[in-house]
């Protein structure tokens, strides 16, 4: 299992919220927000902020940091790391069986990400077997959308996708978060678009829109 921060709410969890954070980051990225969101009482949500395993990345010289998957090149994604992604994507699934496992069912359970996270929240969220509250996919894209519609299972085909991205973002191309939200309206599934006037990062109004979405979802 991978390494991670839980936060447990004040009384018993009825939601799970599961955060991946980007590249070169850890789970300790997000730990900040969670008092931002504005949720209310009603939901007693435990957050979960998994660490990536450390790999070289060819995009960064080989240079070892947390990665979900390797990364080549982000303009075309004309070549993809299919072995990282798929052993990430087992790694999430696990993690997600562990709530199911302690008692928090699937269509409670949210999976987030930022960057490289939005990208395998949304690989992840879209191919789970169980139907899921929601996806959140800030600042990043979707791999392998060649193959979604092929591999999309049946029972998270209408979860309610939070996708954002800032138009001034320098990291991942604003290009490639519209290309992400064409391709998922394309295959009609229910995404809420966002974008802000920001690079590759977060801002208020964001975390803002985050917390109306989630308590719309659980």
């Amino acid at each position: 299992m991978l390494e991670r921060i839980t936060l447990e709410p004040k009384a018993a969890p009825n939601a799970a919220i599961l955060w991946l954070h980007g590249l070169g980051a850890d789970g300790n990225d997000f730990v900040p927000i969670v008092d931002e969101l504005g949720l209310p009482a009603e939901i007693q949500a435990r957050f979960v902020f998994p660490h990536a395993p450390h790999r070289p990345i060819s995009i960064n010289a080989g240079y070892v940091m947390r990665g979900w998957y390797d990364i080549y090149e982000l303009q075309s994604l004309r070549r993809e790391d299919a072995e990282g992604i798929r052993a990430s994507q087992m790694e999430i699934e696990s993690l997600i069986a562990e709530q199911t496992a302690g008692g928090i069912p699937a269509n409670r359970i949210v999976l987030a990400g930022f960057s490289q996270g939005a990208a395998m929240a949304l690989h992840t969220g879209l191919r789970h077997s169980e139907t899921l509250a929601g996806i959140v996919a800030l600042s990043g894209y979707l791999p392998f959308s060649e193959s979604l519609a092929s591999e999309v299972h049946e029972k998270n085909k209408a979860t309610p996708i939070f996708l954002a991205h800032g138009t001034h973002d320098n990291v991942v191309p604003p290009a490639l978060g519209d290309r992400t939200r064409k391709a998922l309206m394309q295959g009609m599934h229910p995404v809420e678009w966002h974008t802000y006037p920001m690079p590759h990062s977060v801002c208020d109004a964001e975390i803002s829109d985050i917390g109306a979405f989630l308590r719309k979802v659980l």
